[in-house]
């Protein structure tokens, strides 16, 4: 969900490149049936699970791009060609294959062996997602049982139908809504329990721990999904911010190096770039962040119209000073202090009057710098 505008190089500075047919295709709308933020919804998804995210690139006759639709990555095969030692990738549809060069694909590989295409984070960490599957169907079979392990019926005798008495055992005391329900035993039948119980199998524990296991697979802190055992008032906010840096950003620059190499001609590449906006994510509470502009102000590098942009407020108007960069009026370049020195040394030895007899001290920044 975060802005991504396409910005244009100035000789200081950057700007937002408007006027660019790419700006609207990646801030907007990428095609006619997407918009920007489900294009990239979209497209995350294949890369979170495959380890890659592919879109077919449309160009108009004067080689711009008009659209980008996503493929899907599981009918994807990227291959070289042996002639060529070109890249090309082959899509398989509706029992047909088209053959893609590099220019009409945009690939976002993920973490990678080879350096073309990405691993699935799922496929890496099989084993995690296995358990966690184990220990829900282990669960839903418990409960389905009327929250009781298995057991024995034991009979004194000899039965002549045992899978009867199964049978009816199964239907009068299995499942949740016929748990606790008294059992009556006849003919000197008695139960035996053989079940383990979940709390000796440490069902729970083994439930919660595979859950952080595949927040690890991603990076993502546990308190983003609800467990808030190690999360407090006081750790929450950087818990958020590293969210951010070591989580968030590096899929940002995928994408960003990505669009760089595959949606812009190699003269574009000198002047244009993309960049995600991830202030949103690095703003503190309100004291924290009003803290920071107040240093940023005093000390020159923010102006009153700068804060107010970054909390999405309306400028103020140039006659009012909402453009002008302020500093300290106590603070003065280092090669000076000297010469405010001579002038205090000065003033304690005498100096000139002004007609009220107060010594008056003369001050020429030029002369004392010289």
């Amino acid at each position: 969900s975060l802005p991504l505008p396409l910005y244009i190089r100035k000789t200081k500075g950057k700007e937002k490149a408007i006027n660019h047919p790419l700006y609207l295709i990646l801030h907007d709308l990428p095609n006619e049936e997407m918009t920007s933020f489900s294009f990239r919804e979209t497209m995350m998804t294949h890369l979170l699970l495959w380890g890659n995210a592919y879109a077919e690139i449309v160009r108009d006759g004067a080689g711009n791009i008009v659209e980008i639709y996503p493929l899907q990555p599981d009918k994807m095969v990227v291959e070289r060609d042996k002639e060529t030692k070109k890249i090309k990738y082959k899509y398989f549809i509706d029992s047909k294959q088209i053959i893609y060069p590099k220019e009409k694909i945009f690939h976002i590989p993920g973490l990678s062996f080879n350096g073309l295409t990405g691993i699935s984070p799922i496929s890496a960490a099989r084993e995690a997602v296995g358990l966690a599957l184990a220990v829900e169907e282990f669960g839903s079979r418990f409960f389905g049982n009327g929250a009781r392990p298995g057991g024995i019926l034991k009979h004194p005798g000899v039965l002549k139908d045992p899978e009867k008495l199964r049978k009816q055992w199964e239907e009068v005391y299995r499942g949740v809504g016929n748990s606790h329900k008294v059992a009556v035993l006849e003919e000197g039948m008695k139960y035996h329990e053989i079940g383990i119980p979940p709390e000796d199998a440490q069902f729970l524990q083994t439930r919660k721990f595979q859950i952080n296991e595949i927040c690890r697979i991603y990076r993502v802190p546990p308190h983003l999904i609800g467990d808030l055992e190690h999360a407090t008032f006081s750790n929450i906010e950087h818990q958020s911010i590293e969210f951010a840096v070591h989580t968030i950003r590096p899929w940002l620059v995928r994408w960003e190096q990505a669009i760089h190499k595959c949606l812009l001609t190699p003269s574009e590449r000198k002047k244009y770039f993309a960049k995600f906006t991830m202030d949103g994510l690095l703003r503190g509470d309100f004291k924290t962040r009003m803290e920071g502009y107040a240093i940023g102000r005093q000390n020159g590098w923010y102006s009153a119209n700068d804060i107010r942009e970054l909390e999405d407020l309306n400028p103020i108007s140039e006659d009012k000073g909402g453009d002008l960069y302020l500093i300290n009026g106590n603070m003065l370049p280092l090669n000076m202090a000297g010469a405010f020195a001579k002038i205090n040394n000065d003033s304690k030895e005498g100096g000139e009057t002004d007609g009220n007899g107060k010594k008056d001290h003369k001050y020429d920044g030029a002369s004392s710098q010289k």
